[in-house]
């Protein structure tokens, strides 16, 4: 029997390694390319303007090389469990492929959808394909339950051995026998959005340095896969997070939206590993990769993960409510240059460094103002490209000592450390250029320059640049004693694989927010 298919692009935005697809191929006749544009963002996330225009540029490139192949992008509006039933009808569909999808929902959202395609004959078809390994097995080979440290992870995943290896993109050939029906209207009915339909100003935005799409996925893979040295001596703690230009390969955005496979990443480092000395996970970019595993496995198998309350590894703090504080984070008026100078190339860009991730995460949180890890958790999901819902919970509570990481008396200092990587200030004077005239001396305390100082800088605190929101010495000090008060609340962890048994293992693979555990920044 010839089919009449619906391929269901979600994450995997791509043409490589995507199994889902060539599954749908076999024994078709015809194909309809689909995207679902919900209206209704997942669990109500608020989606960034910069996010938006990754996604839009994933998807035309996506329809470009759909075109190659005599095929074209369909993309619909509305909610899926109310799309699908009157498209199986209108097209009469027999079968529907898609890549699987973990986050809870995902899982919720496909199950009725299968509900639906049973209820119409249609077939179901899903593979596995946006991780390394099916999440499933390597929970189940961990007695039901997700590993709560990366050793163990390690563990389970060489008893399964190597991820499989990728499969090609569809060729002509596999189309020949395939058709895409569109009529003339096809651009009216089922084109691309642009930003303004979607209610967002184009003038907002500022250099698009991280085009989205599959091919640039691919551009910039093969960029750094050329430099074999970097890539074997490759070791996350060492890149910078202040760096003018970023110090890691930053195709986390890519595996997010699925526009580059993970295992095509995976495989093509193996292939430059292959006879040459490397490093090693967790800080290798094989390492990055797994973090990213850590995390999706976390979110499947831990409930409410991206939730203090009912998340039964999780430290129950009693957070503050400040919104003035959040807001002050947030928009980057803390009166501290670093923070600041993170957080406005966030909304800028949309991507900043694992380390940056981690500075401003400590702040928000145990660090100075003792703001729940569910506020950033919302302001990252919203501006990070790489925004990621496994690897962003997972980070955040990593960062905030409330799961996995428990020295909560190791703190960053909003001050010191970004001196280490950058002594002139040159990353603050880059993102807040109203203090690019303060000298080195004072660019990261400039509350502490004489007023003649401030003058000649032509930017005085406390009228041209906030006064700090808080001491950090003081609040730091409290905030480690609250903190600690919290963790003698807690009930004994009843696993054997306590994360405390991995004390010298710091997310040094692991980006908060992203796509990966650090792939965000890691790869980040």
């Amino acid at each position: 029997m010839a089919h009449t298919c619906i391929h269901w692009f979600r994450k995997g935005l791509r043409l490589h390694d995507n199994p889902a697809l060539v599954a749908a191929l076999r024994d078709c006749k015809e194909i309809y390319p689909l995207f679902v544009l919900d209206p209704c963002a997942p669990n109500n996330v608020k989606i960034g303007i910069n996010r938006w225009k990754f996604l839009i540029g994933a998807l035309k490139d996506l329809d470009c090389s759909l075109r190659k192949l005599n095929s074209r992008l369909f993309v619909v509006r509305g909610k899926p469990e109310e799309v699908f039933p009157k498209l199986f009808q209108k097209w009469k569909v027999t079968r529907l492929t898609y890549e699987y999808d973990t986050e809870p929902f995902s899982l919720r959202r496909d199950k009725e959808v299968v509900r639906l395609a049973e209820e119409h004959g249609v077939e179901i078809i899903y593979k596995v394909s946006h991780t390394l390994y099916n999440i499933d097995r390597i929970i189940e080979e961990n007695n039901g339950k997700a590993p709560l440290t990366y050793n163990r992870l390690q563990t389970l995943v060489s008893s399964i051995g190597p991820p499989k290896r990728p499969i090609p993109a569809p060729t002509s050939d596999d189309m020949k026998d395939v058709k895409t029906p569109c009529s003339e209207k096809h651009e009216e009915n089922y084109g691309i959005s642009t930003l303004e339909k979607l209610f967002q100003d184009p003038e907002s935005l500022t250099e698009e340095l991280f085009p989205g799409g599959e091919q640039e996925a691919l551009l910039r893979l093969d960029q750094h896969m050329g430099k074999k040295e970097w890539v074997c001596g490759f070791e996350k703690p060492q890149t910078s997070p202040n760096s003018l230009s970023p110090s890691t390969t930053v195709l986390s955005p890519y595996m997010t939206f699925g526009c580059l496979s993970v295992r095509t990443f995976w495989w093509s480092l193996t292939d430059v590993y292959q006879g040459k000395k490397h490093s090693k996970p967790p800080v290798s970019l094989h390492g990055q990769l797994l973090w990213r595993e850590f995390f999706y496995t976390a979110g499947l198998g831990i409930p409410n993960f991206d939730k203090m309350e009912g998340n039964p590894v999780c430290t129950q703090v009693d957070w503050d409510s400040n919104p003035e504080y959040l807001a002050a984070w947030a928009e980057a008026r803390t009166g501290f240059p670093f923070i600041d100078a993170i957080m406005t190339q966030l909304r800028q860009e949309g991507w900043i460094h694992h380390l940056a991730r981690h500075a401003v995460a400590c702040f928000l949180t145990r660090g100075d103002l003792w703001i729940s890890w569910e506020e950033g958790q919302k302001v990252f999901e919203e501006l990070l490209l790489d925004g990621d819902w496994s690897l962003n919970a997972g980070n955040w509570q990593w960062l905030s000592a409330s799961t996995f990481f428990h020295q909560f008396f190791r703190v960053y200092s909003p001050i010191v450390f970004g001196k280490k990587t950058d002594k002139n200030g040159d990353y603050i004077k880059k993102y807040l250029p109203h203090l690019k005239k303060y000298p080195a001396q004072y660019i990261y305390e400039p509350w502490k320059a004489p007023r003649s100082i401030q003058e000649a800088a032509g930017c005085i605190v406390g009228k041209d640049y906030p006064r700090p929101i808080v001491e950090h010495e003081v609040i730091s000090k409290k905030n480690i004693q609250r903190m600690k008060a919290a963790y003698a609340k807690r009930s004994p962890h009843s696993s054997d694989e306590s994360p405390s048994k991995e004390k010298g293992l710091f997310p040094l693979g692991t980006a908060i927010g992203s796509a990966s555990p650090n792939l965000n920044h890691s790869i980040g």
